[in-house]
C-alpha cells in the first residue's frame, strides 16, 4: 500500500506516508536500530513489527484513559493510521530511576532510584545531539507556548503514571521514557496531543526480579538477544497471539 503512497518524511525507525483521507498519516515501522544519533546502525529483523503491535496496545489503552493521542488504528503488522499533527520540536523524557545520560551527567549509579520522577527536555535535533533545554528556551525561541508546556507535563505525568503501572502488573520496571507531542488543530484552536510511539525503542524496560535489559540499551549496549528482549515484553503484554509465527519462532 505505501509504496503507492507520498512519502512525508522518513525518520530513523518510521516512515511518515500521506494518509487515504485528509488529516491522516500512515505510519510505518522499520526494522532499522541506530543508537548515538545514527552512529550506530543495524537492521534488526522483526523490530518494527513488534514495535507496531506493542504501540498500538499502549496508544489504545491511553486512549482509553482520556490520554489524547494520534493512534486511529493498527492497519497491518508494520504500518498504523494516525492523525496528521504538528510535530513540536521536543523530546520529553521522565525518568524513574537514574539511568543512561542523566547517570553520566550528574555521576549517579545506574539504577539508583529517584527522589520523584523527573521530566526533561531535549530540542529535537539530529546535527545537534538533541540538546537539553529549559521551558525558558522553549518559550522563548517560541517552540511551545507556556499552556502547552503545562499540558505537555500534565500528561507526560498521565502517562508515567499508566506506564509505571501498567508495566509493574508483568514485572517490569519502567526506568524511563521518551515521549513527543504535536498540535492538532480544530477550526481556529489547536490543542497538544501525545504522537510518535512507545516502544522498547523508546523506553528503558528492566526485569523487575533479575534486573535484566528488555530495551535498545540491549542494542546501544552489544548486549545481544535484541529482539529477543523485544518479543519478550510483547509476550508479558499478552499481545503474542497477534505476532507473526516468523517472530514467534524467535522466542527461547
Amino acid at each position: 500500500m505505501t509504496s503507492r503512497r507520498k512519502k512525508i518524511y522518513e525518520g530513523k525507525a518510521k516512515i511518515l506516508y500521506e494518509g487515504p483521507e485528509p488529516g491522516t498519516l500512515i505510519q510505518y515501522f522499520k526494522d532499522d536500530a541506530t543508537a548515538f544519533n545514527a552512529q550506530k546502525k543495524a537492521v534488526l529483523e522483526g523490530k518494527g513489527v513488534i514495535n507496531n503491535r506493542i504501540s498500538e496496545y499502549v496508544m489504545t489503552r491511553l486512549n482509553g484513559i482520556g490520554v489524547h493521542n494520534h493512534f486511529i488504528r493498527r492497519l497491518n503488522l508494520r504500518e498504523q493510521l494516525i492523525k496528521e499533527v504538528e510535530i513540536i520540536p521536543l523530546e520529553v523524557i521522565c525518568r524513574n530511576i537514574a539511568a543512561g545520560s542523566l547517570s553520566q551527567r550528574l555521576g549517579l549509579e545506574e539504577g539508583s532510584p529517584l527522589p520523584r520522577s523527573i521530566i526533561e527536555f531535549c530540542y529535537k535535533d539530529d546535527k545537534l545531539g538533541d540538546p537539553m533545554v529549559t521551558e525558558e528556551h522553549i518559550t522563548a525561541f517560541n517552540w511551545a507556548s507556556t499552556q502547552e508546556i503545562d499540558d505537555i507535563l500534565a500528561m507526560t505525568v498521565r502517562v508515567n503514571d499508566f506506564l509505571t503501572g501498567l508495566f509493574a502488573g508483568i514485572g517490569i520496571t519502567l526506568v524511563d521514557f521518551k515521549i513527543e507531542f504535536g498540535r492538532i488543530y480544530e477550526g481556529d484552536f489547536s490543542r497538544v496531543i501525545l504522537a510518535d510511539e512507545i516502544s522498547p525503542d523508546s523506553c528503558r524496560l528492566w526485569d523487575t526480579a533479575s534486573g535484566e535489559k528488555l530495551d535498545k540499551d540491549r542494542f546501544r549496549r552489544d548486549l545481544g538477544n535484541v529482539i529477543e528482549s523485544y518479543t519478550e515484553v510483547a509476550k508479558r503484554l499478552g499481545i503474542m497471539k497477534d505476532m507473526p509465527t516468523v517472530i514467534q519462532g524467535g522466542l527461547h
